[in-house]
C-alpha cells in the first residue's frame, strides 16, 4: 500500500477546510502548513489526522476537527507577547500551533494525554510549553494568570476555577453547548465577570467537569 503523503494532506487541509472557513489570520494558516499534526495521533489515527471531523481518541475525548481549531484561534488572536492556557489539547495539537505565536503556552490535560502531548512536543523540538498533568476543570494555578485561555472541547459552564487563572482584559474561546446546539464564543474578563460575545456556530462533545449541574426538584 502506497505512504500517504502528509505534506499534501497538510497543504489540502488548508486550502480546502482552513481558508474557505474564514480564517484570515495569516500566522494561523502558516502554522498550520508547517506543524505535523499527523505526529500528534497515535499510529493508529495517523492516516486520518487531516480528515474534516472531530477524531476519537479515547473514550469520552474527542481532537477537534482543523477547521473548528483554526476558527477558534483566530477568534481569540494570541498575541506573541501573551502566555496562555491551552485546556484539553490531547496530544498537543493545537498546543503546538499557539506555541508557534505565542509567548509561552501551558497545558493541562489528564494523566495519560499530558504524557503522551509532552513526548511529542519534545521531539517536536517545541521549548516553550509546559504540560502539566490534572483536571481540566483545575487549570494550573501556578503558572497562571493568563492572557487567553482555549478550551478545546464543548462546555456548558466555564468552571470558576479556570475564570480566576485569567487576567481582568484577558479572552477565553470555547465551544458553548445547550443541548444539540453549540455556539462558539469569545468570553472577555471584566471586574464582574465573563463577558460573552457570539463567534460562529459549532457543536463539540461537552468535556467531563464542564456541565451544568443537575437541579433537583422536590
Amino acid at each position: 500500500m502506497a505512504k500517504l503523503d502528509y505534506q499534501s494532506a497538510r497543504r489540502a487541509m488548508v486550502d480546502c477546510q482552513v481558508r474557505p472557513a474564514d480564517v484570515t489570520r495569516y500566522h494561523i494558516i502558516d502554522s498550520m502548513l508547517k506543524i505535523p499534526r499527523e505526529e500528534y495521533f497515535p499510529e493508529k489515527l495517523k492516516s486520518v489526522a487531516y480528515v474534516g471531523d472531530n477524531l476519537e481518541i479515547g473514550p469520552g475525548r474527542y481532537s477537534l476537527e482543523p477547521r473548528i481549531i483554526a476558527k477558534m484561534l483566530n477568534l481569540i488572536n494570541i498575541k506573541d507577547d501573551e502566555l496562555v492556557l491551552d485546556v484539553g489539547s490531547g496530544f498537543g495539537y493545537a498546543t503546538s500551533l499557539i506555541a508557534n505565536f505565542a509567548q509561552a503556552v501551558v497545558m493541562i490535560e489528564e494523566p495519560f494525554y499530558a504524557k503522551e502531548a509532552e513526548r511529542i512536543l519534545l521531539e517536536q523540538s517545541i521549548d516553550n510549553v509546559i504540560v502539566k498533568s490534572g483536571e481540566l476543570t483545575d487549570g494550573v494555578v501556578e503558572h497562571g494568570p493568563y492572557d487567553s485561555i482555549v478550551v478545546e472541547g464543548g462546555i456548558e459552564v466555564l468552571p470558576s476555577q479556570l475564570l480566576k487563572q485569567l487576567k481582568v482584559g484577558g479572552r477565553v474561546v470555547s465551544i458553548i453547548m445547550d443541548g444539540l446546539v453549540g455556539e462558539c464564543c469569545l468570553g472577555l474578563k471584566v471586574n464582574s465577570g465573563l463577558e460573552w460575545r457570539f463567534g460562529f456556530n459549532s457543536t463539540a462533545p461537552v468535556l467531563k467537569g464542564f456541565e451544568k449541574k443537575s437541579e433537583f426538584l422536590f
